[in-house]
């Protein structure tokens, strides 16, 4: 086979490994739906979600194609940063992403030749690959760091790579010329599948993910970057720009004041063919949004959350050494598992193709996976709809159980909602202003609402709790600013610890009375008398005496409590 030549400063080492189209295994399975919104339809970006759920849910992930007419600028093509702005990249070994040891087994075959494990089966690679050449002495597997590259760099690494690994050169017809061969879509897959299930050469790629857009840039234009203060540029404001997605009116991540990175500020993901990002939810079961800014497509698979649970145990069924040793594997997003492998299993898998310029959208709690085909961009956020919040309080729940920190404070954003609603519900109710803001809220609430649901759910947990405090514990009202700008957890399950918290000190902090949230709930419900009292309700601080009556107490300043509370 012809050698080809690497770029000059190539960071890539020679590329030995070679496609192998006989052994393909590309996974029959179903794809997801793709959706084509109107002009019209693509103004209100969460009334478009909304409207799409009731059919998308259930694959657990979508396409989503915009008008035409819509084509954003990408600013990461200006000069300044394409030419000079460097990013990080990590190493992934694609050959090790299913099939792999578990640490402690590794350290014991130390200097053999790697033997892959497949099924219930082994497979000797053609190459002999020591431990020191793929993950050192790491303790755990993951992805090492690779070198900084600017985009210009990272292209031409990326097509060397491509050239390398599928580019045979052909004569034409007259022997004089030769012709570059482009593999598809689905040589590519089938490749990809073949080297995860079964390996037998080191195929190591490079990926830049998880850049903080903050950071190194995003590809959307911001705010900061018109040029006068009159100028409505449409991508600037768009609800599909990831910037403006997060804290869109109807999104209750609007009540996260902080910029969590990743999920109210995006992230950028720049590929090469075979890069991964393997089986994972994201965080507290959110929506997310992936944009495709240019470049090769990206595939994606998609498990809906109805089966998520049955996808969890097929992958403990197939890669036990693996859980044994990290029980909370599919946290760390380093491990595939094919997709013919659940199909068999029963676990039903969707897959999207996503070309430049479109969007994929993965619902609450869905299990996603993919790679890339070759060199491209994507930028990536999450986004919170008032239909989320059943699924977060579920993730919370589970956090606690698995003693998982969180990221976001699930109880800031459900009783910001809360309120927010209960606002528009007295300005629409009784003082008779409408507003499409009022409006969307009412759309929630109600005796059947979802947001009612959830505030109605978590109230009756919060009773519960509190029902089961030792009698002796005394119960105190938090001030009204009290660690609104912190967000305070659990120092044993890292629940969070915004509704209330336990001290040493034996006595319990809570943010509300359980009258004052029975009072919201009614609110919700649409009773005036509720929604005229939570809306004069001082937030003052007092304690509860034994008899449940409220009695003046001083205020509990914040720094009191540093490093007290469980």
């Amino acid at each position: 086979m012809e050698q080809f030549k690497s770029p000059a400063g190539s960071h890539v080492k020679e590329v030995t490994a070679r496609w192998d189209p006989v052994e393909a295994c590309r996974p029959l399975i179903d794809d997801a739906p793709v959706f084509y919104p109107t002009v019209e339809e693509f103004e209100d970006t969460l009334g478009y979600i909304s409207k799409i759920r009731a059919k998308a849910e259930s694959y657990g992930i979508c396409r989503i194609v915009p008008p035409p007419s819509w084509s954003p600028p990408c600013c990461l093509k200006d000069k300044d940063i394409w030419e000079h702005a460097k990013f990080s990249t990590r190493i992934q070994y694609v050959e090790l992403l299913q099939n792999r040891e578990p640490m402690k087994k590794k350290s014991k075959s130390r200097k053999r030749k790697r033997k892959y494990s497949r099924m219930g089966t082994t497979r000797r690679s053609k190459r002999k690959l020591t431990d020191s050449s793929i993950e050192g002495n790491d303790e755990t597997f993951g992805f090492h760091s690779g070198s900084d590259f600017t985009l210009e760099e990272f292209e031409k690494e990326a097509a060397y790579f491509k050239e390398c690994y599928f580019g045979t050169k052909d004569p034409m017809d007259d022997g004089t010329e030769t012709q570059k061969w482009e593999p598809s879509v689905e040589d590519i897959e089938g490749e990809y599948w073949r080297i995860v299930e079964k390996p037998t050469d080191e195929v190591k790629v490079l990926y830049g993910a998880d850049l903080e857009t903050a950071t190194f840039g995003s590809g959307f234009p911001k705010a900061s970057a018109l040029m006068t203060e009159g100028d409505s540029d449409q991508y600037v404001v768009s609800g599909w720009n990831l910037n403006n997605l997060p804290r869109l009116p109807g999104s209750v991540l609007c009540f996260e004041e902080c910029d969590v990175s990743g999920v109210l500020v995006p992230w950028l993901y720049v590929g090469t063919c075979f890069s991964s990002f393997c089986w994972h939810v994201e965080d507290h079961h959110l929506y997310s949004l992936n944009y495709l800014h240019w470049g090769d497509p990206k595939i994606w698979y998609g498990v809906p959350e109805s089966h998520a649970s049955n996808l969890e145990d097929a992958m403990r069924k197939h890669l036990p050494d693996l859980f044994e040793e990290q029980p909370d594997l599919l946290h760390a997003l380093v491990t595939q598992l094919s997709p013919s492998v659940l199909k068999a299993e029963g676990v039903p898998v969707y897959r999207v193709v996503q070309q430049s310029g479109e969007f994929v959208l993965t619902f609450p709690r869905a299990y996603h996976s993919g790679f890339n085909c070759g060199f491209n961009c994507a930028e990536a956020v999450n986004v919170a709809p008032v239909d989320w919040l059943a699924h977060g309080q579920h993730a919370v729940e589970l956090y606690s159980e698995q003693r998982r920190k969180t990221s976001i404070s699930h109880d800031k954003l459900l009783m910001g909602a809360a309120q927010e609603a209960n606002h528009a519900l007295r300005e629409l109710l009784l003082l008779g202003k409408e507003t499409p803001e009022n409006l969307r809220w009412r759309s929630v609430c109600g005796k059947d609402g979802v947001l009612t649901a959830a505030v109605k759910t978590r109230v009756k947990m919060e009773e519960e709790r509190i029902k089961c405090l030792p009698t002796n514990l005394r119960l105190q009202k938090m001030e009204k600013e009290f660690d609104l700008l912190n967000e305070r957890e659990c120092f044993l399950c890292f629940y969070d610890l915004h509704l209330s918290s336990a001290s040493y000190q034996r006595y319990v902090l809570l943010r509300y009375t359980m009258d004052e949230l029975n009072t919201l709930v009614d609110g919700l419900e649409g009773e005036s008398h509720a929604l005229k009292v939570w809306a004069s309700e001082e937030q003052g601080l007092v304690s509860l005496g034994d008899n449940g009556t409220r009695v003046p107490e001083l205020e509990l300043k914040a720094e009191e409590f540093q490093n007290q509370l469980f």
